[in-house]
């Protein structure tokens, strides 16, 4: 796995030149959270509060990133998460995540509101391309989506739970962005400064939700309409129609992950939406060990918000998540560098993972367990409200080094 990319060597790299080169209402889009942005610092600053422990005089020689999910062997611990209209932060970008996909062999999935349809990210990816499912304006919109993925041959579908209503973010109201795109005074200043990705953008078409594109080529995307008809009444739906794997993304609390595997969901992801949605929510890592201890040891559990380097992805390993979605880090590659970007930042999070293995003394990924961690985590309550910091049984999370 090679990057050309001679600029980016981490995520802040990504995100500093993702700011210089891309238009401000494409910039802040992804850069984005709701409210004070409050959600998504303590995303951040948690995943530094939460130390790893070397551990020494092991032989680390041999070590491997390969992990299995779902029967499917993948190269990494990590995939991209779904992210609607990525093709903002350049053109052709998701087509970029899916040859990045093949290439190093991990999952990418495509969101319902994505730049591109699920048959062309279907064609790019292969059986790595995962669909993410919003729902729609009733159910039986939200069905038809489904039959459509099955047909294009897509195995493992994602639904996500926690958007019953698109907040209001700060940023995208002061720039102006909307869906579909209109044109202002400020906008068209901004996107003059940014020639190259102005005149890319242009030239392959300004994006769009592809996935809601009806006869005649109009589009029945309503970014604002209300989607909390994805209740459980729902999801006892969806689990009869769908027979490939069901991933229920946005899961923050124990009660409602038991929940899930009553209604035989194949995994969950626990993920506060990058803080995009709730800005009072805990940091969405803290909810890994209550989740885990809830739903057991072998439950498949995936992760997103707030990673940002290798050595987080071995922190959610280690706090119980089996695999991880990457969001943010990959779209500001992409703005930073195109596909020479995100290729150089995936390797700089598959060299760290790697090195971090080595530090806590460990040669497989399944083998990432607690005692990887140093110290204490805070512990929550069934309620989901953080109570006093206590000691981790150790218990949470999968097999231990």
């Amino acid at each position: 796995m090679k990057g050309k990319s001679g600029r980016v060597h981490s995520s802040e790299d990504a995100r500093r030149l993702a700011r210089r080169r891309l238009p401000r209402l494409a910039f802040d889009f992804v850069d984005g959270a709701v409210g004070r942005e409050r959600g998504l610092a303590r995303n951040l600053v948690r995943f530094d509060e939460i130390l790893l422990q070397p551990r020494i005089m092991k032989d680390v020689t041999a070590r491997s990133l390969k992990t299995r999910l779902f029967g499917q062997e993948y190269g990494v611990p990590f995939g991209i998460a779904p992210m609607g209209m990525c093709n903002l932060t350049w053109p052709g970008a998701d087509r970029m995540m899916a040859e990045a996909a093949r290439r190093i062999n991990f999952p990418v999935c495509i969101s319902s509101s994505g730049s591109s349809s699920m048959e062309e990210m279907r064609r790019w990816a292969g059986d790595r391309a995962w669909f993410q499912l919003y729902f729609g304006r009733s159910v039986e919109e939200s069905l038809k989506m489904v039959e459509r993925a099955e047909g294009a041959g897509y195995d493992t579908l994602v639904l996500t739970v926690d958007v019953p209503q698109l907040s209001r973010r700060v940023r995208d109201q002061r720039n102006g962005l909307s869906i579909p795109f209109r044109m202002s005074l400020r906008t068209f200043l901004d996107l003059a400064m940014h020639p190259r990705w102005s005149l890319g953008t242009l030239r392959a078409g300004i994006p769009s939700p592809r996935n809601f594109r009806e006869d005649g080529g109009k589009s029945s995307f309503d970014r604002l309409a209300s989607r909390a008809g994805a209740d459980w009444k729902f999801l006892a739906k969806l689990r009869d129609r769908w027979k490939g794997n069901l991933v229920v993304k946005g899961v923050t609390l124990a009660e409602d992950a038991q929940r899930m595997l009553d209604h035989g969901v194949d995994a969950i992801c626990v993920s506060n939406h990058g803080a995009r949605q709730l800005d009072g929510v805990p940091a969405a890592i803290d909810l890994v060990q209550p989740i885990r201890e809830s739903v057991g040891p072998d439950f498949p559990l995936l992760f997103d918000s707030g990673i940002r380097n290798g050595e987080d992805v071995v922190k959610a390993l280690a706090c119980g998540a089996d695999f991880v979605l990457l969001g943010r880090p990959v779209l500001y590659a992409l703005g930073a560098d195109g596909a020479d970007g995100l290729n150089a930042l995936l390797n700089c999070f598959a060299e760290d993972i790697d090195i971090a293995m080595a530090q806590v003394g460990v040669t497989r990924v399944e083998e990432i367990g607690p005692r990887a961690i140093c110290g204490e985590l805070p512990s929550y309550r069934q309620d989901g409200r953080q109570s006093l910091p206590s000691l981790s049984s150790g218990k949470a999370g999968k097999g231990q080094d």
